[in-house]
């Protein structure tokens, strides 16, 4: 903005700040921001924000997102602690816990079980490329699987969750017991 003799001129001085508009507007749902965010400053209980910081209770639980839903999965002592993803299939898993389910090895990558029931894929992609601590379901069979190594894209693997740490307690042999419920 500069001062001419005539008053202030609004347009942009620099090359830059004149791309800048330019690229503004075109952008379509700039009005539906700027609502958005004068909404959010002019009416503060209107719309719930919440804001933690790194030393924020919330951040040591996730369970203040109503969104996210933790399990804990124990195998004899131990236990592990799981953040199952917002989709129709691991709502139908969540669904059927408490569970108890026999861990068996499935060349030496994951660890699998049969369900009780087959879960829903409506809305899954048609597969996944699954990294080390993924929670699937495997839909052409209907059993669970459990990444304790890495794997390449597979069709049918659909993602319910994710172990974050403690993935070595599931590489132990043989065939295991493993009882999965959701953690209050």
């Amino acid at each position: 903005m500069a001062k001419t003799s005539t008053g202030w001129n609004l347009l942009p001085t620099s090359n830059m700040a004149a791309s800048v508009t330019r690229l503004l507007a075109r952008v379509r749902w700039l009005p539906l921001v700027m609502l958005f965010a004068t909404l959010l400053t002019a009416a503060p209980g209107l719309i719930p924000v919440v804001v933690a910081s790194p030393s924020s209770p919330q951040n040591n639980s996730l369970q203040a997102d109503p969104e996210i839903m933790q399990i804990r999965i124990t195998i004899g002592d131990s236990h592990v602690v799981a953040t199952l993803d917002d989709n129709a299939s691991a709502r139908a898993f969540a669904a059927l816990l408490p569970l108890t389910l026999t861990l068996e090895d499935y060349h030496k990558t994951e660890k699998i079980s049969d369900l009780p029931q087959k879960l829903t894929t409506a809305g899954a992609p048609k597969g996944m490329d699954p990294v080390v601590g993924d929670i699937t379901y495997f839909a052409p069979w209907g059993n669970l699987a459990i990444f304790y190594r890495d794997f390449g894209y597979s069709n049918g693997l659909v993602k319910l969750g994710h172990i974050e740490n403690g993935i070595g307690l599931l590489q132990q042999s043989g065939p295991f017991t493993a009882v999965f419920e959701v953690m209050d």
